[in-house]
């Protein structure tokens, strides 16, 4: 059966239309994978590229400078992925540059991210690598996710255990929340520790003044401690006050002796010591005397361990045993 021109005609038209249309996607196609215009070779290493493709695209501050071109297993923690950039794009790229994998949108396709750094370092140019930084993926999100999630049901747990037994007022905590007269004890018990704690803090003021005086000379210690000078003075007067503590005692057994010996003599001195109004006397001056120097060196005894004179006279103490050995 021969064909009509008519049939030609569609025929030839379906023909044509259909190759236009081919064309038209095989061009558009080829557009978005930059297969028609001068490209360069950018290559970054990855450990996880999180199911990227050969095709997809790459992005430059978010705009679309190329797709994937090649995506090659090195080792087990090193994956390189080849991207095909616009050649008068890569002028903006600079070797310090960060590629990064991403998704476009919730549920897109996989994208590698380009992003930019301040820097005065030069342009890339075909076949440099530039630095990777992978991101966490999906799957590591929802493991963390899961345990902690896991963690909180745990802990949501406990914190219902300890809660019911602080409700029915077991434990410290419980008994405290619970009992009314302990918690009024706690309370005394704070309130006394602020008052000592008060207490305490007037008690270190008090002695930072008189520290502090005692530093400024205001003060006899001040002095004592402070000036070298009346330091020496005083040790000084120590030294004579016991050397006159030891001739009054010499002196007192010289008159004691005097006193024997009027007593038992004979003459003028004898009639003297036999008249009693006379010995009362005598005998009422030497008690005096005897009472001041048991009184001077109950003095001297007290001075010896005053805390300002103690260390002057330990170190008498050693001198004269050092004297004594030699």
């Amino acid at each position: 059966m021969k064909k009509t021109a008519s049939q030609k005609l569609k025929v030839g038209v379906f023909v044509v239309v259909g190759t236009l249309l081919l064309i038209a996607a095989l061009y558009s196609i080829g557009n978005r994978q930059n297969l028609f215009g001068s490209n360069i070779r950018i290559l970054s290493v990855f450990t996880n590229v999180n199911g990227l493709e050969l095709g997809n695209n790459v992005r430059y501050s978010g705009i679309n400078v190329g797709t994937v071109s090649k995506i090659k297993m090195v080792s087990d923690h090193q994956i390189i992925v080849e991207m095909l950039i616009q050649e008068h794009i890569g002028q903006h790229i600079k070797k310090d540059a960060v590629a990064t994998i991403g998704s476009d949108g919730l549920v897109g396709n996989m994208i590698v991210n380009i992003i930019p750094r301040e820097s005065k370092k030069l342009p890339v140019v075909s076949g440099d690598t530039i630095q990777s930084y992978s991101k966490i993926g999906t799957d590591d999100m929802l493991t963390t996710l899961n345990v902690t999630n896991e963690n909180a049901a745990l802990l949501t747990a406990d914190l219902l255990k300890i809660t019911t037994q602080i409700l029915e007022g077991k434990g410290t905590l419980g008994l405290l929340i619970n009992d009314s007269i302990m918690a009024n004890d706690l309370k005394r018990t704070i309130y006394e520790l602020r008052k000592a704690s008060s207490g305490a803090s007037m008690a270190i003021t008090e002695l930072n003044d008189i520290i502090s005086s005692i530093n400024n000379n205001e003060s006899v210690a001040g002095v004592l401690l402070n000036d070298s000078i009346s330091g020496q003075k005083m040790k000084t007067i120590v030294t004579n006050l016991e050397q006159s503590s030891i001739n009054i005692t010499e002196v007192s057994q010289n008159l004691n002796t005097v006193v024997n010996d009027i007593k038992e003599g004979e003459g003028a001195i004898n009639y003297l010591s036999n008249n009693p109004d006379l010995v009362k006397q005598i005998d009422a001056t030497m008690s005096n005397i005897e009472a001041g120097t048991q009184r001077f060196n109950e003095n001297m005894e007290a001075l010896k361990h005053h805390f300002l004179f103690r260390g002057y006279f330990r170190k008498i103490e050693k001198e004269k045993k050092k004297e004594n050995k030699n």
